[in-house]
C-alpha cells in the first residue's frame, strides 16, 4: 500500500513544502486572509463614511485585520514557538503591528499627499488605482516582510521544544 504523502513514489509538493517551510507557509496564509479582511473594510470605508479620509480608513483596516492576524497566529501559524507569557506576547505583537501599521500607511500616504494621485490633480479611477497599489501591494509587501522577520525575533522567539 502507498504512503498517503506519496505520489507516485515521490512527496507530494505540498508536503515536502510543508516538512520544510511549513511556518511560512502558514504564515502566507493568515497573511492571505487577513489581506482580504483588509481590504474590503479599507475598500467599504475608503468609498463611504472615512471617503475623505483614505489614511484614515487604511489604519482601522489594519488594526482589524491585526487582531484577526494574532489570533491566527498565535493559534495556527506559531503554535510551535512561544517563550513568552501571553500578555507579554499580545504587547509585542501589538506593538510590531502598529510598527507595521504604520510601514503599511507610509506608502499611500506618500501617493496621496507628497505625489498628489488624488483628485483634482488626477481622475477618480487613476486614484483608486494609485490607492490599490500603494496600499494594497506597496504597503502590504513592506510590512509583512517586516511582521515576518520581527514575529520570530520578539514575538514568537523561541521554538517549543528546543532549548
Amino acid at each position: 500500500m502507498e504512503h498517503p504523502t506519496r505520489i507516485g513514489g515521490s512527496r507530494a509538493p505540498i508536503t515536502a513544502l510543508l516538512g520544510r517551510h511549513g511556518e511560512l507557509v502558514r504564515f502566507a496564509i493568515v497573511g492571505a486572509g487577513t489581506f482580504v479582511v483588509d481590504t474590503a473594510v479599507f475598500l467599504v470605508l475608503e468609498n463611504t463614511v472615512l471617503e475623505p479620509k483614505p489614511v484614515t480608513a487604511k489604519i482601522l483596516a489594519v488594526f482589524l485585520a491585526t487582531v484577526v492576524g494574532y489570533l491566527a497566529n498565535r493559534e495556527w501559524s506559531f503554535r510551535a514557538r512561544g517563550g513568552l507569557a501571553r500578555p507579554r506576547e499580545a504587547t509585542r505583537y501589538f506593538v510590531v503591528s502598529g510598527i507595521a501599521l504604520l510601514i503599511n500607511a507610509a506608502p499611500l500616504g506618500i501617493s496621496r499627499y507628497v505625489l498628489h494621485l488624488a483628485v483634482p490633480y488626477v481622475s477618480s479611477v487613476s486614484e483608486q488605482v494609485a490607492d490599490l497599489v500603494s496600499a494594497q501591494v506597496i504597503g502590504t509587501l513592506l510590512a509583512m516582510a517586516f511582521r515576518w522577520w520581527a514575529f520570530r525575533r520578539w514575538v514568537f522567539p523561541t521554538a517549543l521544544g528546543a532549548a
